[in-house]
């Protein structure tokens, strides 16, 4: 399995441990709430929906709302599929959860993390904060020694350019010490004192701000193609 299909099935997870949902209201949710996924199609989304399935970790289920029954006789089009996450899915979507090896600290796998935090335990938060941390203190320092040496070469466009990436690392380095702070006093994200999420609650917000300053996710264009 390639990383980016690793955190796709990730993120369909942890999207559908909140409640079913068919292709296209996936799709939706994550193009416009985990921005890591806006460039993806649906040739990416249904085979890892297909893989999932295979794994016994969702099941297909036919929709029931009183749209998706008329669709086949006004439309001709089938019904769309509801994708529902079994038991086995939801243990499997817990153990990744609880993951802190060094891809959760990569970029794109990170947000994703960031986003399901809410389902994710105090300690675990913890290790992938620093981690990330971590990773990007030497990425900053790797930058300043070659910016360094590289100065006297470089046109002020390009010396610029490597100006903004050190200061967008800067940036979210700081973000990460705010972060990690409001973690061991206790405080969830707006101040206040916050208990250990409950791994039973499934309406749980997972899909929060991620690292993305600045950057608003397009919107997503309307496809009532059936699943």
């Amino acid at each position: 399995m390639s990383r980016r299909s690793g955190i796709l099935e990730f993120a369909v997870l942890g999207l559908l441990r909140e409640s079913p949902m068919h292709g296209y209201e996936l799709r939706k949710r994550l193009n416009t709430s985990l921005g890591v996924f806006r460039a993806f199609s649906y040739g990416t989304l249904y085979p890892c929906l297909k893989t999932l399935v295979a794994n016994g970790w969702l099941i297909e289920e036919p929709g029931n709302t009183t749209e998706d029954a008329l669709a086949a006789p006004l439309t001709g089009r089938r019904a769309k599929i509801v994708y529902r996450l079994t038991a086995e899915g939801k243990e499997h979507f817990e153990q990744l959860l609880s993951q802190t090896g060094p891809d959760a600290y990569e970029d794109e796998h990170f947000a994703a993390r960031f986003a399901f935090f809410g389902q994710t335990s105090r300690d675990v938060r913890m290790r992938v904060l620093e981690g990330r941390r971590s990773r990007l203190e030497e990425r900053l320092e790797k930058m300043r020694v070659s910016l360094a040496r590289t100065r006297e070469r470089l046109d002020d466009y390009t010396l610029e350019l490597q100006r903004h990436g050190m200061e967008s690392v800067e940036r979210e380095v700081r973000w990460l010490n705010e972060l990690i702070e409001s973690e061991r006093a206790g405080r969830d994200l707006n101040g206040s004192s916050s208990g250990e999420p409950d791994s039973r609650d499934t309406t749980s917000g997972a899909s929060g701000g991620l690292p993305r300053p600045g950057g608003d996710p397009r919107p997503d264009t309307p496809d009532d193609t059936a699943t």
